[in-house]
């Protein structure tokens, strides 16, 4: 079992920044491949961003790519999404998620989730 924490959403203009956080608690963290997805109103849930167990190999959604990067501080068991460049279609609410074994794209997936944490960027 893990218990999976979000914070640094907020409301920004296209082209800023932000780092969103999400912090894990319970099992060993690295036992864990994480991921992000996030959720727009109307729109199915869509993988973003993840780190395998080893976190050597992040993948990323091509609409993210070069923009976000996902990171992971096993000290902290905290893992970290910073988003540059940030446009209107990346408005959403952002989840962390969490399972065993290998990288996966589709939420049902995932058998641990955060709380959410809203992302709204403005033109």
């Amino acid at each position: 079992q893990v218990q999976l924490v979000e914070s640094g959403g907020g409301l920004v203009q296209a082209g800023d920044s932000l780092r969103l956080s999400c912090a894990a608690s319970g099992r060993t963290f690295t036992t864990y491949v994480m991921a992000w997805f996030r959720q727009a109103p109307g729109k199915e849930r869509e993988f973003v961003a993840a780190f395998g167990r080893t976190g050597d190999n992040p993948y990323y959604a091509d609409s993210v790519k070069g923009r976000f990067t996902i990171s992971r501080d096993n000290a902290k068991n905290t893992v970290y999404l910073q988003m540059n460049n940030l446009r209107p279609e990346d408005t959403a609410v952002y989840f962390c998620a969490a399972r065993y074994w290998s990288v996966r794209y589709l939420s049902n997936d995932y058998n641990y989730w955060g709380q959410g944490t809203q992302v709204t960027v403005s033109s």
